[in-house]
């Protein structure tokens, strides 16, 4: 489990190929029509193209992607893993063949990846192997091989790796992949029809709940290999496992399943301790998910909805004071993702479609909201401290996504600098990676 020194390069020299590990296969590039860059109609602000092939995938919202100086993004590609120089825009390979990328150290310039398995499993996939790939040069270190689970993030000061265990795998959407799309999620309802891709998404969640698998979160130690259980689960389905992005010690996870049947979000320590559910449901219906930690790693934000597709709120829970503060939008302004800037000041949020929870007939867009706390004049003086804080959130559309399948989720996150937004898109027909600027340029 040791971080092993690989004598190798894997970036834009060439693919990896080192005796003793497998040679990956390095996809054909191919051109796109999407433009390279444009100024968005509606809102006037630059959109840059920053992948230059399609089939390109930002990482997931939770899991950062930009290195700590800002100069650099890692994206997943169709030839493995690029990097984006933020100050030229130009993409290169930074590891070539089936890896796609866990995260980025928020302290380091590395990009954690991981190789897929012969069948093209990836980031749920067991007996994975595990690398560090140093941004921009491409020198790879082996951190983990034949991994039995699957491993999420790096800690705050880089000497964790987080996990996941489950006792068996299971399919979570088997039949048919949807082209163009995230993924397959297919099902046939009671009327024998094929449902909605929402709703098949939904059976085949609450299918996987129905499972009670048991499963584990533990550890690995990057510098001993020791690997440690954090806790261990044989009902519920444990997923979404991040590190705060300050606090070593401080993990967030869900309770996993279609949200309206689950309380999801829990906190733990890494060595099992306070164990905590961040929000309980008090509503039939009541749906709250999507959570993320601050970049400060003082507050959990998520997306609360009350009941699910009717009243839309994005709340937040300070884990020191316990202050909850639910800023409301209305439908068309919410979002299926959110994330703030690293200073908090701006949050992003990535729009939805009609076949989502909002039904909104106009939320296809790439948003920037600030917030606006309600103040109480009537009753100052009273002692409000454990009750919730009301604000509402002012939106600004920023890139028209009317053309966009919503069935690939754009999942936005903020440059370390906090002057890009990026997201992914199929707006101009094949899955490009984007970037649009938050302060408009002349």
């Amino acid at each position: 489990m040791n971080r092993r020194q690989f004598i190798g390069y894997a970036s834009a020299a060439g693919a990896l190929s080192i005796s003793g590990f497998p040679t990956p296969y390095v996809a054909k590039a191919a051109a796109s029509d999407a433009p390279k860059s444009f100024r968005d109609p509606l809102s006037g602000h630059l959109v840059r193209r920053l992948s230059p092939n399609p089939g390109s995938h930002v990482l997931y919202f939770t899991d950062n992607a930009f290195t700590a100086d800002g100069r650099y993004t890692v994206y997943d590609s169709a030839r493995g893993c690029d990097v984006v120089d933020l100050q030229t825009f130009e993409a290169v390979p930074l590891i070539e063949g089936p890896y796609e990328c866990m995260m980025v150290s928020r302290n380091e310039n590395i990009a954690y990846v991981y190789h897929k398995d012969a069948k093209g499993g990836g980031k749920d996939a067991t007996g994975l192997n595990y690398y560090a790939v140093s941004i921009p040069d491409g020198k790879v270190t082996q951190i983990a091989e034949n991994m039995n689970g699957t491993l999420f993030q790096s800690n705050a000061d880089e000497t964790l790796m987080l996990g996941r265990w489950q006792e068996r795998e299971y399919e979570l959407q088997p039949g048919p992949k949807v082209a163009g799309t995230d993924g397959g999620y297919n099902a046939i309802g009671p009327d024998g029809k094929p449902m909605s891709f929402a709703d098949a998404k939904m059976y085949r969640m609450a299918e996987r709940l129905k499972q009670s698998i048991p499963m584990e979160i533990f550890t690995i130690d990057l510098k001993t290999g020791k690997r440690n259980t954090v806790l261990q689960d044989d009902h519920n389905w444990l997923n979404h496992v991040v590190f705060s992005p300050t606090d070593p010690g401080q993990i967030m996870y869900c309770h996993e399943g279609p949200w309206h049947m689950v309380d999801r979000i829990w906190t733990v320590r890494a060595d099992g301790s306070a164990k905590t559910c961040i929000h309980h449901r008090s509503m039939e219906m009541e749906i709250a998910g999507h959570e993320f930690i601050s970049a400060d790693g003082k507050a959990i934000w998520y997306d609360i909805q009350r009941p699910q597709g009717e009243n839309f709120w994005l709340a937040s829970y300070d884990m020191t004071t316990g202050e909850r503060i639910w800023r409301h939008m209305e439908r068309n302004e919410w979002s299926l993702h959110f994330n703030t800037t690293r200073d908090g000041k701006l949050i992003g949020g990535d729009g939805a479609g009609l076949d989502l929870d909002s039904h909104a007939p106009d939320g296809k867009y790439i948003y920037l909201y600030e917030e606006e706390l309600v103040e109480d004049k009537r009753t100052l003086g009273a002692d409000t401290q454990d009750l919730i804080r009301p604000g509402k959130l002012k939106s600004k559309k920023v890139v028209d996504l009317t053309s966009h399948d919503y069935r690939t989720e754009p999942n936005v996150q903020f440059s370390a600098d906090s002057k890009w937004l990026t997201f992914k898109s199929n707006m101009h027909g094949e899955i490009h990676v984007y970037g649009v600027e938050v302060e408009k340029s002349a």
